[in-house]
């Protein structure tokens, strides 16, 4: 049987599960409201603390899926992604449009990565 470890679990789901020698992040968002670079940021920021807390790191991640409430700020969140990403390390990818959890995200990232 596989063990299951869960990270900063509530009520409605975890930040993370670990299992199987893989890490689920939940959709990671910003502060609502403000600009698609400052919620990118803060939305990396938050994948990195949580992967460190599960013991990987972002040149681990495998997949991504990126969710925007616009693609007309495509452009904008691909600036922070590209930064970020460390050269060599980029996972497979998808991004989309959708309505998001409420009209103040504009973006949501939501990570898998081995240990």
């Amino acid at each position: 049987m596989t063990d299951i470890k869960r990270l900063e679990t509530g009520t409605r789901m975890s930040q993370a599960v670990i299992a199987n020698g893989f890490v689920f992040l939940a959709g990671q968002v910003g502060e609502p409201g403000t600009s698609v670079t400052d919620q990118t940021t803060a939305i990396l920021s938050q994948i990195d603390a949580l992967l460190a807390q599960a013991g990987t790191d972002k040149t681990r991640i495998v997949s991504a899926q990126i969710w925007m409430a616009d693609m007309a700020d495509f452009a904008e969140m691909n600036a922070v992604w590209d930064a970020w990403v460390p050269q060599g390390h980029a996972p497979a990818r998808a991004t989309g449009e959708s309505a998001l959890a409420t009209p103040d995200y504009k973006v949501e990232i939501i990570v898998t990565a081995v240990l």
